[in-house]
């Protein structure tokens, strides 16, 4: 397991992330009763082939290079995307560095486009792309810190009506909001989910909703964020799933939960279900994990979840060291689990400095249509904030997504 003293740097929606996601593994080996091979019946599901998506890779690697403006997004982590009904792409972003990107050499002679160390950085940032080119940035942060050391970290997205039945599409954003915090929460204390709302075509926030404040909840151990992924089970009902943050304090390993929100009530606290390990309930304080034990047993808090045909399938980092370079999965039958695996892992490409970096929040994209791309962000791992600073400074393409296409097999 990795030192924690080495991968404390100010990027800490990265490593905040990373921490958790080199932590999430779970066992359970069962077959469910519902496995028949028919189709649309619930199977067990494993990735069966991956490629790099270089197209993808490149294109952010050409805008953050883009020295045309100095307002513009260079690199950010946290990576989640949702697809506009203009067929416009809205990516979103934790910790991003704004400013100015200068190409190689850079200050020390390496072979790297690099930015300036004092380089702005915002807690959250969203990029526009139309027909597969990344367009503009918005205006950053987009979502304001909602008070003195707290900040909002945008997770998944969806396009909803602005209530039910109506015509009038909005953009639905749910946001995690961490307040600064003392070891062992160098990367903030869990507080609330919260829910934004984005006006339709022009991306104006118009207002900002919390639909579950976790601040009474005294262990911030068990305070639990909602919204590392959002996954359509029906027309009816869209499927939350988010973690607590067990590992930044005595527990090596988070757990996962999962809500549940009619159609178009996303931005509704009341709306909100939870699971209780037996039925939904609308007291958030009686929800159960759906997968991990804190112990042997868990995820990473940046998870997440597709639904292939009748199975659902987890994606996380894989346990212990494999975490730094290993994406696994785990499928089931039912949002609410029993989930099975972990499956066997792939390890997507990392830049040269391999050694030094490390793979983490792992998220799958259908707003990309047609083939199952999943990004993955890379960091650099370091005993100091400065060094780590230093080194993505230099080297402007390590704090960037990269993306690989899936395929799925069964068992």
């Amino acid at each position: 397991m990795p030192d924690d003293s080495r991968v404390r740097h100010r990027t800490g929606a990265g490593l905040g992330l990373f921490l958790a996601l080199v932590l999430g593994a779970v066992l359970l080996t069962a077959l469910p009763e519902e496995e028949d091979g028919r189709e649309g019946a619930c199977t067990p599901r494993t990735v069966s082939s991956w490629a790099a998506e270089g197209g993808l890779t490149a294109e952010f690697a050409r805008y953050g290079d883009d020295a045309s403006r100095a307002d513009d997004w260079t690199g950010g982590d946290g990576t989640h995307s949702v697809r506009l009904p203009d067929g416009r792409v809205l990516w979103l972003f934790s910790d991003t560095y704004l400013g100015q990107v200068y190409g190689p050499p850079n200050p020390v002679g390496e072979s790297f486009a690099w930015r300036d160390q004092n380089a702005p950085l915002v807690r959250n940032s969203a990029v526009v792309m139309s027909d597969g080119r990344l367009q503009s940035t918005l205006s950053a942060p987009l979502f304001p810190d909602p008070a003195p050391g707290q900040w909002r970290w945008p997770v998944a997205a969806k396009v909803e009506a602005r209530s039910p039945g109506s015509s009038d599409k909005v953009v639905r954003v749910l946001l995690w909001t961490r307040t600064n915090g003392t070891y062992p929460w160098i990367y903030g204390v869990p507080t609330a989910t919260e829910v934004a709302t984005l006006s339709l075509p022009d991306l104006r926030v118009e207002g900002i909703v919390k639909v579950l404040d976790q601040q009474q909840v005294r262990d911030p151990e068990r305070r639990v964020l909602f919204g590392t992924t959002a996954a359509t089970g029906d027309e009816d009902w869209t499927y939350v799933f988010g973690g607590d943050d067990g590992q930044a304090a005595s527990r090596p390993a988070s757990k996962a939960y999962v809500a549940r929100v009619p159609r178009d009530r996303l931005s509704e606290p009341d709306a909100w279900e939870y699971w209780d390990g037996g039925r939904w309930s609308a007291i958030s304080s009686r929800m159960k994990p759906v997968l991990g034990d804190g112990q042997r047993k868990g995820v990473g808090s940046a998870f997440t979840v597709v639904r292939d045909r009748g199975t659902w399938v987890l994606f996380t980092m894989a346990a212990g060291a494999e975490g730094l370079t290993t994406v696994t999965s785990y499928w089931a039958c039912s949002p609410t689990g029993p989930w099975r695996g972990p499956t066997k892992g792939f390890s997507p490409p990392l830049p040269e400095q391999r050694s030094s970096v490390a793979a983490y929040n792992p998220q799958v994209h259908p707003a990309l249509g047609g083939r199952l791309v999943l990004s993955y962000d890379v960091n650099w791992l370091d005993a100091t904030g400065t060094a780590a600073q230093s080194n993505l400074s230099r080297n402007v393409s390590l704090y960037r997504p990269r993306f690989v296409t899936l395929k799925l097999g069964s068992g």
